[in-house]
């Protein structure tokens, strides 16, 4: 069963929320993030993204980048847009796009349900991402961005967040993308306590370099610690829970550098021998197993034949393993999308018009347009305890760093990266 607590949050006051929340470290440039963050000594991209600060050659592993996310997250402190609370709380946050709304619990989760898997997986991670994230909480001493968590919906849990959600918010407020930020702190922690004990799992929808790196970053501060107890507050990392079916899923598209040697009539022939190949001006899918392929200026449609899909199988009919089994490896010879640096991954929030520029302009040699996954998908995946291929889900809309901090008030040697 999944463990939460309440957490005393490093928080902005109200007034100052909008411009202290930032977008996710992981989803914009260091370039976007400078210009985001220009004249804004509030946000918090000075904390997560802190090369902003540094000349533009820094390494981004070079020491001087983790010390300026500590001076970063400091000054923050200093000029008032970050305060923690008094006494520990769980909040609700809710966001509202597009119509779709999603609302979270935000609070603690314990490094023992990620590694007894009762925080389930669905993708693996880089080791140098890893090694970043992880140095970078223990150079922070806090979980500076939370982890996107799921589960699968109760009504005891939802009857609990609509009463709470009647209550006057702490937070309010829209973002320049259109999302709608809200946030209520509830009454009684205890409760949800209780109600997420009853919840067999958790699973990682977005984040699972975080997640790792928290459970990296308690093992090291609790192999600094002689007085280890496994209660510290290190052993938490910071996490919003959403109820699965609120959650909206978008595609992540590829594009891919050359066309492996083949001329564009020699690829349009061996994408024919994968299924139904036509000319299109819809290049969206609108159902599975269904592919958009920008090439030559032109967009095509390829449909695979379902009944040569193995449907027992949850990896191999996944569509972003049709595609890379079918078409990546088959065609264009990319047998391994995490190091293959032919491949670029672009998110489905930026739409086809992003794949076709960056064909046009010689980036890209072809692009493709997916079908996006689903949350049962996801769920089914993580339950059979195997792995997605990389780049397999876009969530939208994205959490706001900022809003909540979590300090791990660690006694032990901050030497990161030592064990």
């Amino acid at each position: 069963m999944v463990q939460i607590k309440a957490f005393e949050a490093l928080r902005p006051p109200a007034p100052v929320a909008p411009k202290v929340a930032s977008q996710p470290y992981d989803v914009i440039s260091t370039e976007e993030a400078k210009a985001l963050s220009a004249g804004n000594p509030l946000s918090f991209l000075n904390v997560i993204r802190p090369e902003i600060n540094l000349p533009a050659d820094t390494n981004p592993y070079d020491d001087s980048v983790y010390d300026a996310a500590q001076k970063g997250l400091q000054t923050l402190k200093d000029l008032g847009g970050l305060e923690r609370d008094v006494e520990p709380s769980i909040f609700l946050y809710r966001q509202v796009w597009k119509g779709t709304s999603q609302t979270g619990i935000v609070c603690c989760c314990h490094v023992d349900d990620y590694h007894n898997n009762i925080i389930r997986k669905h993708e693996k991670t880089r080791p140098d991402k890893e090694d970043d994230r992880t140095r970078h909480t223990l150079s922070l001493d806090a979980n500076a961005g939370p982890i996107f968590l799921t589960y699968r919906d109760t009504d005891a849990l939802a009857d609990q967040m609509a009463d709470d959600c009647t209550d006057r918010p702490l937070y309010h407020f829209v973002t320049p993308d259109g999302v709608t930020h809200t946030v209520w702190q509830v009454h009684d922690s205890k409760t949800y306590c209780a109600l997420l004990g009853d919840v067999p799992n958790a699973y990682v929808a977005d984040g699972h370099h975080r997640t790792a790196s928290a459970a990296r970053a308690a093992a090291d501060l609790a192999s600094h610690n002689p007085n280890h107890t496994g209660t510290e507050e290190y052993n938490w990392f910071l996490s919003v829970l959403f109820p699965a079916s609120e959650l909206t899923i978008l595609p992540y598209n590829r594009v891919v550098a050359d066309l492996n040697g083949l001329s564009v009539d020699e690829f349009i022939a061996a994408l024919a021998k994968h299924g139904e190949l036509v000319q299109t001006d819809n290049p969206e899918p609108d159902r599975p197993c269904t592919f958009g392929i920008y090439v030559n200026k032109q967009w095509w449609s390829l449909a695979i034949d379902e009944s040569s899909i193995n449907w027992d199988d949850p990896i191999a009919s996944l569509d972003v393993s049709l595609l890379q089994d079918r078409v990546l490896n088959a065609i264009l010879g990319i047998q391994d999308p995490r190091t293959d640096s032919r491949i670029g991954f672009v998110g489905g929030i930026r739409g086809t018009t992003q794949l076709e520029e960056t064909v046009d302009s010689k980036k890209a040699a072809v692009a493709f347009a997916l079908y996006p996954t689903s949350i049962d998908q996801l769920l089914e995946v993580s339950d059979a305890g195997v792995c997605m291929p990389p780049k397999s889900t876009w969530f939208e809309p994205k959490l706001r760093s900022g809003l909540f901090v979590h300090e791990l008030d660690s006694t032990a040697s901050l030497n990161p990266m030592e064990t």
